[in-house]
């Protein structure tokens, strides 16, 4: 039996993805559950107008995110933090602390979006991903500076 995903369903298919598989399955447990409905004429015309839309969605958030990570890469952070006699920090440096120092630029970016490769425990200038898309990474200038 043929079958069009209505959500993406594990070892199976995405959203929107034509399968085939037993009737059974289809019927006790896809369709029931609302993962999936049959796949005739009027449902694929729905789907492919639904895809059609989801792919101008998808475009015009990459095109804002592009934009923004133009700005981001302008920009430059700078997060004052205690060391001690031999210029050591405390701590590291962290995704909220990047974040609120993003804030102070006029940025709000969640902390979870904040990509840091290694711990920042040391004081100069790092290059730090914010992550605004699923397919767009920005860059910016972080200073760790002592107060």
């Amino acid at each position: 039996m043929e079958v069009i995903l209505s959500q993406d369903v594990q070892d199976v298919g995405k959203v929107g993805e034509v399968i085939k598989v037993k009737d059974g399955y289809a019927r006790n447990f896809l369709i029931p559950r609302k993962l999936a409905f049959f796949a005739t004429k009027g449902n694929l015309k729905r789907v492919e107008s639904q895809e059609k839309k989801r792919k101008t969605q998808f475009e015009q958030e990459k095109k804002k995110a592009e934009d923004l990570a133009q700005k981001l890469s302008k920009v430059s952070c700078t997060v004052n933090v205690e060391v001690n006699d031999l210029n050591k920090l405390y701590g590291a440096i962290s995704e909220p602390d990047i974040a609120k120092a993003l804030e102070v630029e006029g940025f709000t970016i969640d902390r979870k979006d904040i990509i840091i490769e290694k711990p920042i425990e040391e004081l100069g200038i790092f290059e730090v991903g914010v992550k605004l898309h699923s397919e767009v990474t920005a860059k910016i200038r972080l200073w760790v500076t002592k107060k």
